[in-house]
């Protein structure tokens, strides 16, 4: 089983494929963190605790009960009682006291794993999949319940994890934080690892040494950011692509976060994530119950490759739902970098009548399109069609498409209110804001108020109409700018610190209707590109637009680092025009197909503009997608080059499950003069299997020399070239 409990020495053991994670009800009721790593045999480690040391157990030496606390590894640490390493759980209770003490009550296992209430969350699709522990804490005198939830993939090493409270007082009491998760690793020799950046450069790897004291990423901008992502790896210091021990953490949340690691005076590591405690404060009234969203924990003893096919395995079959989970997406083509807000049907139909001939199988009418919006300065939250533009209603702009064998799909964003428009002119109170003071202003919008029902069902009916209006199959969901002024017309004042995650509640609640709703409706999440390509968001979409930088060369640096945790059957790609909007680079057009093959592939461009030779290889680079996306989609990703380290080149792989072929990729960032061919190991095959590439059939490598001795790559002459290779398994 993957989950037991040894009675005796009254210890938990969690495993998970190769891994495993236990814990122990140390003297006192406290429950202690005893190991996370590499699977081994035995039940109890109890030993791992050094209670027989000094400050010793409170039975032995109860007058340095005080430092016991600050040294015992605690599972879930609270505040107050003193442990002054960083906290999981604090309180505020009647008398305004902040200390809070959960000792342990019992447990229950069993099989399957449990649903979050109102949030997004992994999933087993059985029960055989996956086992539960659910370990009840309690504090008396604070008449709080504190269930701690862990579950246990059976064939993943991913442990996930998630905290309930409940109040079961007849007195109100205030949750100040609620982390979802908090490991004790006992070392202080490693790395930390996050992806950190800004629009159109997200999710740069960036790696730093642990040191003493604490280090932490986080947002407090409303959603995960483009600054920084809800991802860290904590590694060894010598780990690698390809070895050495990594613990990957994810926070299947899509607002505030933290994410920090503190390296304690006896040089332990304490590791903590969940939601950003700062401006954060929860009311608890009696019954009521809390629910923190889930981290997701990963476990690699090869290196941070391993760990991120683990997730991408976890995400690409635990998280993401829906009719397209397993599915090839439409190749789309996107209006917005062909047109901006100027367009009209007649202009789109042209799109579309080109795009068709070519092998496209579905239009995107992006921003523009609705109340009386010619730019972004008005009109968002008034979702009726602008019949300037579209001069002949939406059906009949949709029907046309359909007529040419192309699907139609549809840009909103919900969330946000512009000045002018006329919900604003009606409910000037929806938008988020604090009395008395002016709101701020971002790309000229404000932000509604997501954690009012009534506004919720309000937007949703206008979505509703056009979605019923017109056979629209696939839905651009956006959010353009952060929170500002964070405060509710619609929450008393005790309720007010609880605006930031109700928003968020908010987005999910709307989220979960429209794809329960619209089953069919293929949707794909955006935020200025990508500021909310976190797990909460692949629950509700399969795909996330990876950055609003569609440059190849560009993509090369985001891609690379969305793939640390993230599955590249999620990343939003397209092949836009050059020069490239967004930094002004000319590629060529192979490789930004290459580029943007590696995720749902389509085309960000007015086709009708760009030269003919670029518009004659499109049909060549569709059948090269459609011929090779399968094995995209649920392959094993290998990176190879590292463009953050060698800008000169980049390089990776997909192999299937079975290993039975391969897709190598390489881009030629930078030509260089007087080179060789630049030789380059491959990974993830067969080594005692043989293998040929497509194009030589004639010729045999074992898997064995092609990762130990590798290809050669040359013949590119030039800047930002790509080539590709396809290896199948010889049959002898």
């Amino acid at each position: 089983m993957p989950i037991t409990f040894n009675e005796n020495q009254m210890s938990f053991k969690l495993a998970a494929n190769n891994s495993c994670y236990m814990m122990k009800v140390a003297p006192g009721g406290y429950l202690a963190h005893v190991y996370f790593g590499k699977n081994v045999p035995d039940d109890d480690l109890t030993y791992l605790l050094r209670l027989d040391e000094n400050p010793f157990t409170p039975e032995v030496n109860n007058r340095d009960l005080a430092c016991y606390m600050d040294t015992l590894p605690f599972e879930y640490p609270c505040f107050g009682l003193g442990d002054y390493r960083e906290h999981a759980f604090s309180i505020m209770d009647k008398n305004g006291a902040s200390t809070c003490d959960l000792r342990y009550t019992s447990h229950r296992i069993y099989d399957g794993k449990p649903k979050l209430e109102g949030l997004p969350a992994t999933f087993a699709n059985s029960d055989s999949e996956a086992q539960t522990v659910e370990i009840l804490m309690t504090d008396k005198p604070a008449n709080l319940e504190v269930t701690l939830i862990y579950t246990a993939f059976a064939d993943l090493d991913v442990i996930t994890r998630s905290v309930t409270v409940k109040n079961i007082g007849s007195d109100k009491v205030y949750l100040t934080r609620v982390y979802s998760a908090c490991v004790e690793l006992d070392s202080e020799k490693y790395d930390m690892i996050t992806l950190n950046g800004s629009w159109a450069r997200e999710r740069a790897p960036e790696r730093c040494r642990l040191h003493h004291g604490k280090q932490l990423i986080d947002s407090m901008r409303g959603e995960s950011s483009h600054q920084n992502n809800p991802f860290t790896a904590i590694c060894a210091n010598n780990a690698d692509e390809d070895s050495g021990e990594v613990y990957g953490f994810n926070f299947v949340y899509s607002g505030n976060f933290v994410s920090e690691a503190e390296v304690t005076q006896h040089k332990k590591t304490r590791y903590l994530m969940g939601i950003n405690s700062c401006d954060f404060k929860w009311l608890l009234e009696p019954n009521e119950v809390f629910t923190a969203p889930e981290v997701v924990m990963v476990y690699s003893d090869s290196g941070l490759g391993k760990m991120s096919r683990t997730f991408h395995d976890l995400y690409r079959n635990n998280l993401i739902r829906g009719e397209y989970k397993d599915k090839r997406r439409p190749i789309l083509i996107n209006n917005w970098e062909a047109t901006y807000f100027n367009f009209t049907d007649e202009k789109l139909l042209q799109i579309a009548q080109e795009a068709s001939k070519l092998g496209i199988e579905m239009l995107v009418m992006d921003d523009g399109w609705f109340g009386h919006r010619d730019s972004d300065n008005s009109s968002l939250g008034d979702w009726f069609v602008y019949e300037k533009k579209i001069a002949g209603g939406l059906k009949a702009l949709v029907d046309k498409v359909n007529s040419l064998g192309m699907k139609f799909g549809i840009w909103f964003e919900p969330e946000m209110i512009s000045p002018d428009s006329e919900l604003y002119k009606q409910h000037p109170d929806w938008a988020i804001q604090v009395k008395g003071r002016d709101l701020t202003l971002c790309r000229e919008q404000y932000v509604l108020d997501f954690s009012r029902k009534d506004l919720r069902d309000h937007i949703y009916a206008k979505m509703r109409a056009i979605l019923d209006s017109a056979n629209i199959e696939y839905i651009k969901w956006d959010m353009n700018r952060q929170l500002t002024e964070v405060a509710s017309n619609a929450l008393p004042v005790e309720r007010q610190r609880e605006l930031w995650h109700r928003y968020v509640l908010g987005v999910y609640d709307l989220m979960e209707r429209l794809t329960t709703d619209y089953p069919h409706i293929l949707l794909e999440n955006c935020s200025g590109g990508g500021a909310r390509f976190d797990p909460g968001m692949l629950y509700y979409s399969p795909q996330i637009w990876c950055s609003d930088d569609t440059d190849a060369i560009e993509r090369l640096k985001i891609q690379y680092g969305t793939s640390m945790c993230y599955p590249c059957s999620a990343m939003g790609a397209h092949v836009s025009d050059c020069p490239n909007h967004t930094v002004g680079r000319s590629t060529p057009f192979t490789t930004r197909g290459h580029v943007a093959m590696v995720g749902t592939f389509g085309y960000e461009l007015d086709v009708t503009k760009i030269s003919q030779q670029d518009r004659d290889a499109i049909p060549a680079q569709i059948a090269e997608f459609n011929k090779y996306n399968a094995l995209v989609r649920t392959g094993d990703h290998y990176r190879i080059g590292n463009i953050f380290e060698d800008n000169l080149w980049d390089a990776w792989m997909f192999v299937s499950k079975d290993k039975s072929e391969a897709l190598f990729e390489f881009v030629q960032v930078l030509c260089r003069p007087n080179e060789r061919s630049r030789r380059i190991k491959l990974k993830g095959l067969d080594p005692d299997a043989y293998y040929y590439e497509e194009q030589t059939p004639d010729v045999t490598l074992s898997g064995q020399a092609l990762m130990q001795c590798g290809v050669n790559i040359g013949g590119l002459w030039g800047d930002h070239q790509s080539k590709i290779l396809h290896f199948i398994k010889a049959e002898n």
